[in-house]
């Protein structure tokens, strides 16, 4: 039994690529925290300006269900910026580990532009970094950085998980 996943981070980190690379190599389900997202949310979003914790409440509460629906293992991309976000799915699924994708604002950025069509603008990056709490030392996780291959992060992500 494998505890459930949430790589996290900023916008254009690649959470949504990894973790679905990572739950095929971990052969678990995976779900994006984007697609939980109601429509007002993306509205929001696609009109430029950062969610509110209000508005992430019900989100954060959808994919912590999901999260308890699949507690014997499962993959979820979710930002989980800031730490209150990462307890509230905590309280849903205790065992929660995380990989926090992280890297220089330049590498993200080059990265998020190669998306278009996403609703999340380029011009809220900053705001991420500007929200995101990194993991303490008491939250089960790891860094891993992204500036390298997604083979290279699964690869990292099952040496850290297995020493």
């Amino acid at each position: 039994m494998a505890a459930p996943i949430v790589v996290m981070g900023v916008s254009g980190s690649g959470k949504s690529v990894v973790g679905a690379a990572l739950a095929q190599r971990l052969r678990v389900p995976f779900a994006d925290a984007d697609d939980f997202h109601p429509p007002a949310n993306v509205a929001k979003m696609t009109s430029g300006q950062a969610l509110d914790d209000d508005d992430r409440f019900p989100w954060l509460e959808a994919v912590g269900q999901w999260l308890a629906e699949h507690s014997d293992g499962g993959v979820v991309a979710c930002s989980a910026l800031k730490r209150r976000y990462r307890d509230q799915l905590r309280r849903h699924c205790p065992d929660l580990e995380f990989v926090h994708l992280t890297g220089a604002v330049e590498v993200i950025a080059k990265r998020q532009s190669s998306r278009p069509g996403h609703f999340m603008p380029s011009s809220l990056l900053q705001s991420q970094f500007d929200t995101l709490e990194p993991l303490e030392p008491d939250e089960a996780g790891m860094l891993i950085d992204v500036d390298q291959s997604i083979d290279e992060i699964i690869e990292a992500y099952v040496r850290a998980a297995s020493s």
